[in-house]
C-alpha cells in the first residue's frame, strides 16, 4: 500500500513538472513576442487578456493586443514545433494538424486563424460596449508561430523568420509593415481615441502574470493563500488582490534564507508607481503561494524564492 502511494506521489510530482515545463515555455514564447512587436512598433502589448463576451456569457482568452499610433492589431501565439503542412490542414474541420518531430505525433488543434478572427470580432465589441469604435481598417489580427523548429506552416501567419528578422521601426504600422504596404492615405489614430484604446485595454480583465527564475513566465489565478509561519502570514496580510497590484521578490541574505518582498498598493487613477509608494516586508524563503494555472484547474504551489514578480489583475 505504502509502496503504491509512493508511487503515484512520483508520478503526480513528475506529470505536474512536465504540466509546468509546457506552461512556462508557452507563457515565455508569448511574452517574447511581445517585447519583440513592442520594440520593433513602439507601441503597447497588452497581454493575457480575458474579454468578456455577450453571446455566451464566457470570457475569450486573448493572447495579446499591439496598439500602434496606425492601428490594433489582436495576436495569437502558437508555440507549435515540427510540421504544420497546408497539404495536411483540413480546411472543412476548421482545425490544423501537427506532428511532432521528436514523438512523431499527430495533433488536431482548432485553426488558429479562425479562431483568432473570432477573438478580435469579441474584443471589437467589447471596445464599442466601452465607448471605443475603431475605424474602418485600424483593426486587424494576426497568428504567430515564434518556434524555430516548425518546419512547415500554413499561410497567412508570420513565421519565426519573418519576426525575427525585422528591424526596429518605432511608429509604424503593423499590419503595414509586414505585408509590406505603407501607410497610403491611412491617417494615424486620433490621440484621445488612443489614450481610451489603451485606457480600456489597461483595465480589462486580464490573467495574472508570475515570473520565475530563468527568465520563465506563467499566466493563471493567483489564489491569494500564503502557507508559511506565522509570523510570515501576518506579514503578508495585505498582499490582496484588491490592495496590491504588483509584487517583487529580493534575497537579501547571504545563504537566502530571508526574502524581502515589495508591493505597490493598488492604484486605479494611474498606470505606474513611484519608488516612494513601494512597500516592504521581509519573510522566511520557504514562504510559499498558491497559483492556478491559465486555463486549467490544477492548483500549484511555489516558494517565494524561485519568484520573481508577480502582477495582480484588478
Amino acid at each position: 500500500m505504502f509502496c503504491c502511494l509512493f508511487i503515484y506521489a512520483l508520478f503526480s510530482c513528475l506529470f505536474d513538472e512536465v504540466v509546468l515545463e509546457i506552461q512556462t515555455s508557452d507563457s515565455s514564447a508569448l511574452f517574447e513576442v511581445a517585447n519583440r512587436f513592442e520594440k520593433l512598433y513602439g507601441g503597447k502589448v497588452y497581454v493575457g487578456l480575458r474579454i468578456p463576451d455577450a453571446d455566451t456569457g464566457s470570457r475569450q482568452n486573448v493572447d495579446m493586443a499591439l496598439v500602434t499610433e496606425g492601428d490594433a492589431v489582436v495576436i495569437s501565439v502558437k508555440n507549435l514545433s515540427g510540421t504544420v503542412s497546408s497539404g495536411i490542414v483540413s480546411l472543412k474541420s476548421g482545425s490544423w494538424n501537427c506532428e511532432s518531430g521528436n514523438k512523431h505525433q499527430t495533433e488536431r488543434l482548432p485553426d488558429p486563424v479562425m479562431e483568432t478572427k473570432k477573438q478580435a470580432s469579441i474584443l471589437e465589441s467589447y471596445l464599442e460596449q466601452r465607448g471605443v469604435a475603431l475605424p474602418e481598417g485600424y483593426f486587424s489580427c494576426k497568428v504567430v508561430l515564434p518556434n524555430p523548429n516548425l518546419r512547415d506552416f500554413p499561410f497567412d501567419v508570420i513565421t519565426y523568420n519573418q519576426w525575427v528578422q525585422q528591424k526596429p521601426e518605432p511608429n509604424s504600422m503593423f499590419s503595414g509593415r509586414l505585408n509590406g504596404a505603407s501607410r497610403g492615405g491611412k491617417k494615424e489614430m486620433p490621440e484621445s481615441l488612443h489614450q481610451k484604446l489603451n485606457f480600456i485595454l489597461r483595465t480589462a480583465p486580464m490573467w495574472d502574470r508570475l515570473e520565475l527564475e530563468g527568465n520563465k513566465y506563467v499566466l493563471g489565478e493567483f489564489l491569494e493563500l500564503i502557507k508559511g509561519e506565522l509570523a510570515d502570514i501576518w506579514a503578508l496580510k495585505n498582499i490582496k488582490r484588491s490592495k496590491v497590484s504588483h509584487l517583487i521578490i529580493k534575497n537579501i541574505s547571504l545563504f537566502g534564507s530571508t526574502l524581502q518582498v515589495l508591493y505597490s498598493p493598488r492604484d486605479y487613477r494611474s498606470e505606474g508607481t513611484s519608488d516612494s509608494e513601494w512597500k516592504k516586508v521581509t519573510v522566511r524563503s520557504s514562504t510559499e503561494v498558491f497559483f492556478r494555472l491559465e486555463n486549467s484547474t490544477k492548483v500549484r504551489k511555489s516558494k517565494l524564492s524561485s519568484i520573481i514578480s508577480l502582477s495582480l489583475t484588478a
